[in-house]
């Protein structure tokens, strides 16, 4: 009983991130990118698309029902300027010079009858599925600690590349952050992997102190790890990297896209879709509502569960679970919940304003956790609920 005790009271947790120049994410960006073109040609539009990248060559496929000037000429051009945006011009893999095989065809007409509104019936959901959101007080941004600052080191290293900071560093990188945690709440790093793509020219030691300065700026003051965990380019050299060195596929990186393991995952991916799709509608509004349920102060950890059936507009169920952090009733907070929000497909939209092209820049560094934009991206991390889901309980 007492090693139990212990366990539970001191643990290590890793989470892992990827950046926009991984080949995965790269699809992931094309594949959005093709979202938003749509979108704002016509907020009504479906797609589901998937791209794959590897050396020289992007492959597009998917089913879209859309306006006719959304094109196969467009639509080679988004590609082009998603992979230029994101920095590759190398010999394997050149945003100009790339080849771009399109198989992008009209949605299936079964498809659509089972989720078009029509008469006296709602819009369905796209597909089946079960989508999951959830919360803590980890972080400022209400996310767990190790995923936050696996993203946070990333995208550091990204915008020094971007600014011209550091002109050695490559579009493809990874990093690992493993936490320890005591009596539930994280206190320090005990290892930090990082791997980045870099010019043939640097060392690893180069690297490595290229690489320092965004790690220790992004933890708290004391939480960097001893010298010896500090692992940066374990291989020694990175200078092949993106579609390049590895095929990249749409969707293989959903750990990554939300809470780095530290929640369930349903299971769907969320680049290339609609909000429609509830695989991504969904698991946004799971968001929102776990985070609002934290930051009212019901609970200080919420995890929601929301399942859906094809062509079905109503969730077929709302399950919440405030890991033993409730500070109110928890049997009444699904039907609030459902009370502050219509979870219908199209009541999500309407109410998170997903009609829009928001969703290239949710391609990396996390969909959740980030700052709510003037024109809607990331409505789904505002907090405007709270104030209500307090005074229904008194607090």
């Amino acid at each position: 009983m007492g090693d139990q005790k212990v366990r539970e009271e001191s643990f290590l947790f890793t989470s892992e991130s990827v950046s926009e120049g991984h080949p995965d994410k790269v699809c992931d960006r094309i594949s959005d990118a093709v979202v938003d073109t749509f979108l704002t040609h016509d907020p009504e539009a479906r797609v589901a698309v998937e791209t794959l990248a590897t050396t020289n060559r992007i492959v597009l496929a998917g089913e879209v029902r859309g306006p006719a000037e959304v094109n196969a000429e467009l639509l080679e051009q988004v590609a082009r300027h998603a992979v230029k945006d994101i920095g590759y011009e190398q010999d394997g893999f050149h945003w100009k010079t790339m080849e771009i095989n399109n198989y992008i065809h009209e949605q299936s007409a079964d498809i659509a009858v089972g989720v078009d509104a029509a008469g006296n019936k709602d819009e369905g959901a796209g597909d089946q599925g079960i989508m999951f959101g959830y919360a803590c007080r980890e972080t400022e941004t209400l996310m767990p600690a190790p995923i936050f600052f696996a993203h946070s080191i990333l995208r550091s290293l990204a915008e020094a590349r971007h600014s011209g900071a550091e002109p050695g560093l490559g579009p493809d990188a990874k990093s690992q952050v493993t936490l320890e945690y005591r009596n539930e709440q994280p206190v320090r790093a005990t290892s930090i992997v990082v791997s980045t793509q870099h010019a043939g020219n640097l060392d690893q030691d180069t690297v490595r102190e290229i690489v320092r300065p965004h790690v220790v700026n992004v933890l708290p003051e004391g939480w960097m790890c001893d010298e010896a965990e500090f692992y940066v380019n374990p291989t020694g050299r990175f200078v092949i990297g993106g579609p390049d060195g590895d095929a990249g596929l749409t969707g293989r990186k959903i750990i990554v896209d939300t809470y780095g393991g530290a929640a369930p995952h349903g299971g769907g991916a969320f680049s290339g879709k609609d909000p429609t799709k509830v695989d991504r509608s969904a698991a946004y509004a799971a968001r929102y509502l776990a985070k609002n349920v934290v930051a009212a102060g019901l609970a200080d950890r919420c995890t929601i569960q929301l399942s859906y059936a094809i062509g079905v507009a109503k969730p077929l169920s709302v399950y919440i679970n405030t890991h033993g952090t409730g500070k109110v009733d928890e049997v009444r907070l699904p039907a609030l919940l459902s009370q502050s929000m219509d979870l219908s497909p199209r009541g999500i939209r309407e109410h998170l304003g997903l009609n829009k092209p928001i969703y290239a820049r949710t391609a990396a560094y996390g969909h959740f956790g980030r700052a709510p934009d003037p024109d809607g991206g990331f409505s789904w991390e505002r907090t405007d609920l709270a104030a209500s889901l307090k005074a229904a309980f008194g607090a």
